[in-house]
């Protein structure tokens, strides 16, 4: 390996260093590219306000192309994943590791929202308007929610990135069948495999286009919002945004130590760019999942648990949410000047905030019915679902590069509680073995 010493008989250190930053430009140039896209975008959008809308088509063709992507990536990535694992157990273990973590990183979001409200006292003396909602939405009973959560009455449906969770389960069920039928069901698992690279490189063409289409999407966000972020809800917006990205930084990189020590800590901030980009942008964590998949691989998740929880986590895992969830029941207990801020009323807003964050995100319609939970729970009139709908569309951005981002974090630390410490040096020799296992294929093929 080459030394970082300049050896040269001045003992000059400049060209080392200028070697290595552009060594550092060259590997990182891409998320570098798509970083300053969305800086100009956002600068767009504040010099031009409402007219930066114009050029949102450019934004909006990205986003349409991420959405057509993102059914067949999900269905090929997780059937491939669920088909290629040596067992069941080896599922199991995934799916349990994945809801644990889930679980905890939910607690631990609901909990810093509830300290940093406690601390700076943010939501006192708030004053909003109430309006009586014009309709209410028929979501109908809780048990034809959960039935229509996880299956549909057509094989069109599945096809959709509005039914994902039926999606999952359609995958897994398809993988678990290849699995089980042995050497009749090898054929099918290479289709799966092939698909799920083909997806993949379909992704990085598309990603090319990333650095205009998010600079277009932001200018028109930002542009659009920028109105929205005064007034009596610029409160939400002020608390909301610090503790998101001290969440963000703080928690994540923790997280990240966690999993993998500096190690782990260095890949996940040199690989997280995109999907973070991209959720920030879209404010939608399905459309992050193929920039997800991408920087898990980079990172070295292993491949069966990224494929698994990155999709699902996009569907169900929401840190970001189950911070807003509790700003919102905050908000709303100084709206009609009651005290938060006693051992039942945390209590059950961290329960809400999990089922907000967990189970009902999953659930169609599901954000909507985590809003009536937190006004039926506590009491307050109708009139209050106007007040934290408005808040949730102030602050859904950061609330959603939060979750997309933690997807990320958990399929670290469910990889390194199922494989221990070394799971990145194992996903490395793994990688090693195919790269050899393809190169003699390809040797044997044109002898």
């Amino acid at each position: 390996m080459p030394s970082l010493v300049d050896s040269s008989p001045t003992g000059s250190s400049h060209q080392p260093q200028k070697s290595g930053l552009l060594r550092v430009l060259r590997n990182y140039r891409f998320p570098l590219f798509i970083l300053a896209g969305v800086v100009i975008g956002a600068i767009i959008g504040l010099v031009f306000g409402e007219r930066a809308t114009v050029i949102k088509p450019f934004g909006t063709l990205f986003i349409n192309m991420m959405f057509t992507l993102v059914v067949p990536l999900v269905f090929f990535s997780i059937a491939s994943a669920v088909a290629g694992m040596s067992s069941a157990k080896r599922l199991g273990k995934i799916l349990g590791g994945m809801l644990g973590v889930f679980a905890v990183t939910g607690i631990i979001a609901s909990v810093v929202m509830i300290a940093a409200l406690w601390m700076t006292k943010a939501t006192e003396g708030v004053q909003v308007e109430m309006t009586q909602p014009d309709d209410v939405e028929d979501v109908g009973s809780i048990g034809d929610q959960l039935v229509s959560t996880f299956v549909v009455d057509d094989f069109s449906k599945i096809l959709s990135a509005e039914h994902m969770l039926a999606l999952i389960v359609f995958a897994v069920i398809v993988g678990i069948a290849t699995s089980k039928i042995g050497e009749a069901g090898r054929p099918c698992a290479q289709f799966l495999n092939s698909g799920s690279e083909v997806f993949l490189k379909f992704t990085s063409i598309i990603m090319y286009y990333a650095p205009i289409g998010l600079g277009a999407y932001f200018a028109a966000l930002i542009g659009e919002l920028g109105a929205q972020l005064v007034g009596d809800y610029v409160r939400a917006f002020l608390v909301y945004y610090p503790v998101a990205i001290v969440y963000f930084i703080l928690a994540f990189t923790l997280y990240a130590f966690f999993a993998g020590g500096r190690r782990g800590v260095t890949r996940f901030w040199g690989n997280i760019i995109e999907p973070t980009a991209i959720s920030l942008g879209t404010s939608s964590s399905v459309a992050a999942i193929p920039a997800n998949l991408r920087a898990g691989e980079r990172i070295g998740v292993p491949r069966d648990v990224r494929e698994t929880i990155i999709p699902i986590g996009a569907t169900i895992h929401m840190e970001g949410s189950s911070l807003s969830a509790i700003l919102k029941i905050s908000f709303l207990f100084a709206v009609f000047g009651r005290d938060f801020f006693t051992p039942g009323n945390i209590l059950i807003g961290v329960a809400v905030a999990l089922l907000a964050g967990m189970v009902m995100a999953g659930i169609p319609s599901g954000g909507f019915i985590g809003e009536l939970m937190i006004i039926t729970l506590y009491g307050f009139p109708a009139a209050a679902l106007p007040i934290i709908q408005i808040i949730g569309t102030v602050i859904d951005p950061p609330a959603t590069t939060v979750n997309s981002v933690g997807d990320q974090a958990s399929s670290m630390m469910v990889a390194r509680i199922l494989d221990g410490k070394d799971w990145m040096d194992q996903e490395e020799d793994a990688r090693a073995t195919s790269a050899e296992a393809r190169a003699d294929t390809t040797s044997a093929d044109q002898t």
